[in-house]
């Protein structure tokens, strides 16, 4: 008897709204297939589509040894296994609580001090964006997210919430701030669609960008927000890993030096999966200043809740003055040390990169090597780079940018012997290319140097993103 097993399971969970066959996750599943590994696989794929920080993983696990009391799985830390391992509720240790939120202000430079009280848990910064979408709007509503914008967005932000995603193009020619007039227009656009919008999302430091919002445009966005009486949620996982000036600035302390700013519209996800390089942690914050908003993210969050023996161990961690101090510290000098050596090694071979100070990775700029300026070039190049050069980097059009060429490219999850390798092969793919184009490959690398981030030709955005469904529609909608 045959049964059709399609019909056994639900819409949601068969719907491809996830996003899993994406360029970006493709990348992931090429690796997976044939991972680099220097005397096991030499020829392997080097991973750098994930944004990763393994940079100062010594120290935590210096750390570690140094207070095997922290955990309640060793001998010295068991007697607190019964106290710490039985049931706790959904507000979270309160050690915890208070070790994340001060670790967040330390993240800010001290000059805002957040609420134990509003730090809501979560798994990971994934779940985190998924509560605040499922707090804050319903199936069918959108919120605008300025472009470039993180790939997993699509998954996080749509695929079981029912929203939309309106994005929000940003140029290349203006370094890809973002603008007043760009979310007027975007806004605009979605009332045309007669689509409701909630609120915007941003990323702060930007994935995949590794810039840092500067004061005048946080500002220009809450009162754009504010005007229009939507929401403002700030994506600030990346917020530790800036490591130049200028400084990250929270949106907490922004609302903090504004007059007429309502609060309840502001709304912060944390994580320090990306800051302190524990992603299997699954430690993810939802801090909102609308009380309304932090009683219903609770209690939402018992479905992706921490676990009480992680807190337990972070919150010792966290509290650690000395350490952390020491930590947040060599991790800006090892990030900036790694971002210096990948960036010279572009540059002798005339590729160019988005001057940036924060995050894990770096907005790489291949326009020159297209061999035509649309979508279809960048993936050809992206197939090329994947199967031939063995490089996993996320093609632009991943993380819906606008303009063809642009790939993301994640530098702090390797170790120094692998970096190598991989700029050893991004050299020799370049230069092998001028060899078999040596006029068209020097004139097209001589005009992007001297152009630096001019802007190029648009292709149509509907091939843009595989989720827009109609030629003249801004959204990226979900899939049901």
């Amino acid at each position: 008897m045959e049964f059709k097993s399609k019909n056994l399971l639900s819409k949601i969970a068969t719907n491809d709204g996830h996003g899993e066959n994406s360029p970006y996750f493709d990348g992931w599943k090429a690796y997976d297939s044939n991972p680099f590994h220097p005397t096991q696989n030499p020829h392997g794929v080097i991973q750098m589509g994930l944004a990763e920080n393994k940079l100062c993983v010594d120290l935590i696990q210096k750390w570690i040894r140094e207070n095997p009391d922290a955990s309640i799985c060793t001998a010295q830390g068991v007697d607190k296994f019964n106290e710490v391992a039985i049931f706790q509720d959904y507000h979270g240790l309160k050690e915890f609580r208070e070790a994340v939120a001060k670790f967040m202000g330390r993240v800010g430079g001290n000059k805002v001090t957040f609420d134990p009280n509003r730090i809501v848990m979560s798994g990971g910064a994934t779940g985190a964006n998924e509560t605040v979408m499922f707090c804050l709007a319903d199936r069918g509503d959108a919120f605008l997210v300025p472009s470039p914008y993180y790939a997993g967005f699509a998954r996080d932000l749509r695929w079981r919430t029912g929203l939309e995603i309106v994005p929000v193009d940003c140029k290349s020619s203006d370094n890809f701030r973002i603008t007043t007039a760009a979310l007027e227009d975007a806004y605009e656009k979605a009332r045309t669609w007669k689509v409701n919008v909630k609120g915007i999302v941003i990323s702060n430091p930007s994935n995949p960008l590794g810039t840092i919002l500067d004061r005048d445009t946080m500002r220009s966005i809450v009162g754009f927000v504010n005007e229009k009486n939507i929401h403002l949620v700030c994506d600030e996982i990346y917020a530790a890993t800036a490591f130049r000036s200028p400084r990250f600035i929270s949106i907490a302390e922004i609302i903090q030096e504004m007059d007429n700013c309502n609060p309840d519209l502001i709304h912060i996800v944390y994580s320090l999966s990306k800051d302190m390089g524990i992603p299997g942690f699954r430690v993810g914050i939802v801090y909102s200043f609308n009380d309304n908003v932090m009683h219903c993210a609770r209690k939402m969050s018992s479905f992706g809740l921490v676990s009480s023996q992680t807190q337990y161990l972070l919150a010792s961690m966290l509290l650690d003055d000395e350490f952390v101090v020491n930590f947040l510290r060599e991790s800006s000098k090892r990030l900036a040390k790694r971002h210096h050596v990948f960036t010279k090694g572009l540059e002798q071979i005339g590729i160019s990169c988005l001057k940036s100070n924060a995050g894990l990775f770096l907005w790489m700029d291949m326009r020159p090597l297209l061999k035509e300026q649309s979508l279809k070039g960048e993936l050809e190049l992206w197939h090329v780079i994947i199967n031939e050069v063995k490089l996993n980097v996320s093609p632009g059009s991943s993380f819906r940018c606008s303009e063809p060429g642009w790939f993301r490219v994640c530098f702090a999850n390797m170790d120094d012997e692998t970096v190598e390798v991989a700029l050893d092969r991004i050299r020799a793919f370049v230069l092998g290319r001028e060899n078999q184009e040596p006029n068209k490959s020097k004139h097209r690398r001589k005009k992007c140097l001297r152009l630096s981030f001019s802007s190029s030709r648009l292709y149509d955005e509907t091939i843009m993103s595989p989720h827009i469904i109609s030629p003249h529609s801004p959204l990226v909608p979900t899939k049901t």
